[in-house]
């Protein structure tokens, strides 16, 4: 029996490079490709590519979905996760909107329209985000009503539904997880538990926006890549998954945690809201429980101090 191939877009982020090892752990050939939007330092998204460019079942393409050849792309790929995307919330207001519209949406419907010619492709999982949803004042279901909060929001959102569409019309095997705050080794330096944790080492000024009530389900990446394997694996297709953890909590109590691992106080300032941050995400994961066999078991404490010894390892701390 030959080996399945995989196909991983965006492999060179935190999701990506982490699911690609564990593809390559169970067996799998996968093939990488990343474009190294400026996001963040090029340099870390090399650092998470180093065991993958070294393994002989890894093929690594430095390309542009939408400037790329996605017939060839496709050609003797098995599975088809597609991570690669624009994320931030904040940065999404304003002029660099077209840039989002390019990498999470016309990108996305490029690679879906290669799709409907290769009907070999077993299984294709698109990575969407809570943030389809806005505001919550407890746990969201897959049945509430999108409402996003932000334009990044919106082309997931856009996303995320052009996927479920082409599903149905042209009977792409197709599902959209949305994900919970996902944090762990390798997390982009622009989220929140990767910038706490720097700025406490450093005894540098941690911002906080807002009063630091804002909760948050925060889901361990272990926990997010099993979800996408037993996406991958199921004979679910067309349905959309929330993909959270066990963990529910305030920023402040966050805060409060990685003083406790570090030893260290942080030095607070605080500043006002920022637009389109929800004040609150709740996971209700009860679909991808009965659906997958979803079953989360990192707590935030204790992914918070393989996160900690990661920080330190990537700033030499």
């Amino acid at each position: 029996m030959s080996t399945k191939s995989v196909l991983v877009t965006g492999c060179a982020g935190f999701i990506g490079s982490t699911l690609s090892e564990r593809l390559l752990a169970d067996g799998y050939e996968v093939i990488g490709i990343d474009c190294f939007t400026n996001n963040y330092s090029r340099w870390i998204k090399e650092r998470n590519l180093l065991g993958l460019r070294l393994h002989p079942r890894f093929t690594f393409l430095e390309q542009h979905l939408l400037h790329t050849d996605r017939d060839l792309l496709l050609d003797k790929v098995n599975y088809v996760f597609h991570l690669a995307a624009l994320p931030g919330v904040r940065t999404s207001w304003g002029a660099h909107f077209q840039e989002y519209v390019d990498h999470n949406i016309l990108a996305t419907q490029g690679l879906l329209e290669a799709l409907r010619r290769h009907t070999h492709v077993e299984k294709v999982v698109y990575a969407s985000s809570s943030s389809v949803y806005g505001g919550m004042t407890g746990p969201a279901d897959e049945f509430r009503v999108p409402t996003p909060l932000s334009p990044y929001g919106v082309t997931k959102l856009s996303g995320e539904q052009l996927c479920l569409l082409y599903g149905h019309h042209y009977g792409i095997p197709i599902v959209a997880m949305r994900y919970f705050t996902v944090f762990g080794p390798r997390q982009r330096p622009d989220m929140a538990f990767h910038i706490f944790i720097k700025r406490i080492l450093e005894g540098q000024p941690l911002t906080i926006f807002g009063d630091g009530g804002q909760t948050r389900d925060f889901t361990f990446i272990k926990d997010c890549v099993d979800a996408n394997i037993a996406a991958m694996l199921s004979p679910v297709q067309g349905e959309a998954f929330n993909i959270g953890g066990v963990s529910h909590l305030s920023v402040l109590e966050v805060v409060r945690l990685i003083e406790k691992a570090t030893g260290k106080q942080a030095n607070l300032l605080w500043l006002p809201e920022v637009p389109g941050d929800p004040k609150h995400t709740f996971a209700d994961i009860g679909k991808a429980q009965a659906l997958l066999h979803y079953n989360p078991q990192f707590d935030v404490e204790h992914g918070l101090r393989l996160q900690i010894d990661d920080v330190k390892r990537l700033y030499n701390l």
